[in-house]
């Protein structure tokens, strides 16, 4: 059996239910009811609604054997997330990061080609993320979309190498996307400061035990594949609560190995081997893994969902959905958000942010 806390109601502030709410993961959503799920088997036996005050309560009536999770959990959603280190930067987590993407790729789904080749151009474009507000750089030399060929290790080492070492000794907060430990190696020699492994450090048997030396901050992402094809295998009896399961026992992994849970980050994955409906009911649900204690990275930006909804737009029609997913992602609290379209995700993010500062200065929810 397994217990899970899920938040299902939102405000804007903790004074319009009179103190009533957390603060999710020490950020700036507010949740004030919570679903206490019990699944056994695959099957949701059990589902109990609860406020922040009989929360206690409703956690005492749980299975003996459920009570230490279900209270982890509860004291996890309410936990500030520390702030990564990153060389000389410091990226707080109280509030939401944009992360802006740089493929250094002939054939990511987006943008492949742009800068393969053209450091100077890829340079120029990382500048300009950075000046548009982006907190952190995601250099990436193997594209992962559905059906990509698989890379030589010194490709990707001679395409993103340069852009990192002088992107990071410009001063940037940079993060290597790469499934190798020799890529990894390479990158924080030369300044990378975070690894993000869409294979969650299971595609090569060494980089647990790498990742955990180095000290470096890293990203899990949940893919059902293994090997070269991560969007495979993709079958689920519940997509939220399997995911959830996934990334806790890679949280766990990573512990285990020695990795603080302070720089582990969790990504749920949207868009491999899931569904359009299961990507959204992804979505949807992304307060929930705030239980796990982990900071959130998530990325939706531009991804094949978007043009499902949207007559069948190319990537590069794809800002609109972009916008609306990453506003879903503040509204969930999650701490970092990888786009392509940083200027565009930045001004989203300052008027999103201003709508808070707004709610929770508004006295006259308080009342008489």
């Amino acid at each position: 059996m397994q217990v899970y806390i899920r938040p299902i109601a939102f405000v804007d502030s903790p004074q319009s239910e009179e103190g009533e709410a957390i603060r999710l993961a020490g950020g700036l959503t507010y949740a004030s009811r919570f679903a206490i799920l019990v699944r056994d088997g695959g099957r949701v036996v059990s589902r109990v609604r609860s406020g922040v005050a009989d929360m206690a309560a409703a956690l005492d009536r749980l299975p003996p054997a459920l009570m230490p999770d279900a209270q982890a959990q509860w004291a996890d959603l309410q936990s500030p997330r520390p702030a990564l280190q990153c060389g000389a930067r410091l990226i707080r987590l109280d509030q939401p990061q944009i992360m802006g993407i740089l493929n250094m790729t002939p054939d990511s789904f987006s943008d492949g080609g742009q800068f393969l080749d053209k450091p100077e151009v890829a340079l120029a474009h990382a500048a300009g993320m950075l000046e548009a507000g982006a907190a952190i750089i995601d250099i990436g030399g193997e594209s992962t979309r559905p059906g990509a060929p698989a890379v030589w290790e010194g490709d990707e080492l001679k395409r993103i190498i340069p852009v990192v070492e002088k992107l990071s000794h410009s001063g940037a907060a940079v993060s290597v996307d790469t499934r190798r430990v020799g890529v990894m190696e390479e990158a924080l020699a030369v300044g990378a400061h975070i690894l993000n492994d869409v294979s969650a450090l299971r595609h090569d048997p060494r980089s647990l035990e790498f990742a955990a030396r180095s000290g470096a901050p890293v990203a899990l992402m949940h893919a059902p594949g293994s090997g070269e094809d991560l969007h495979s295998d993709g079958i689920y009896k519940d997509v939220v609560l399997d995911v959830f399961d996934w990334l806790r026992a890679r949280r766990d992994a990573a512990e285990a190995a020695g990795i603080a849970r302070a720089k582990i980050l969790l990504d749920p994955g949207i868009g491999f081997g899931k569904t359009l409906g299961e990507n959204l009911t992804l979505m949807n649900a992304l307060p929930l893994f705030h239980a796990l204690g982990c900071a959130l990275l998530v990325g939706a930006s531009r991804k094949r969902m978007i043009g499902a909804l949207s007559n069948e737009a190319p990537a590069h029609r794809r800002l609109g959905g972009s916008l609306a997913l990453a506003a879903r992602m503040m509204d969930a609290g999650v701490q970092v958000i990888r786009v392509h379209d940083v200027a565009e995700t930045v001004q989203a993010l300052r008027v999103w942010r201003g709508l808070r500062d707004a709610a929770l200065t508004d006295f006259s929810q308080l009342g008489d």
